[in-house]
């Protein structure tokens, strides 16, 4: 498996934990304070717009590690729960770095 794809789902995985953290935040602030309704509404849509490309990441890399579907879908949602993606995000990279190539081909000896 190529760098890239680890790569990839590593960067989403961070954002996507950051703006889950930043949404949690304007949560309180909205229904605690009663302020923040519009920043609250673009916040959380970029999350969903983020999320989305998360899946996306997420389930390449899982087909290319061939997860079974448990892991695959404990590692789908730990997009939803603040700060787990940082957790499992590290776990992950752990796990699959020893399947990533460089991808530069391999010299055949003479």
């Amino acid at each position: 498996m190529k760098k890239s794809v680890l790569t990839r789902y590593r960067v989403m995985a961070y954002v996507t934990a950051v703006m889950l953290l930043v949404l949690s935040t304007c949560m309180v602030f909205k229904y605690g304070f009663g302020r923040g309704e519009d920043l609250t509404f673009v916040v959380s849509q970029t999350h969903g717009l983020l999320y989305i490309i998360y899946l996306i990441f997420a389930f390449d890399l899982g087909s290319k590690a061939k997860w079974s579907f448990g892991k695959l879908l404990w590692v789908l949602l730990s997009g939803t729960i603040p700060l787990a993606a940082f957790f499992v995000e590290r776990r992950i990279t752990r796990e699959v770095e020893p399947l990533v190539t460089d991808g530069t081909p391999v010299a055949a000896e003479a």
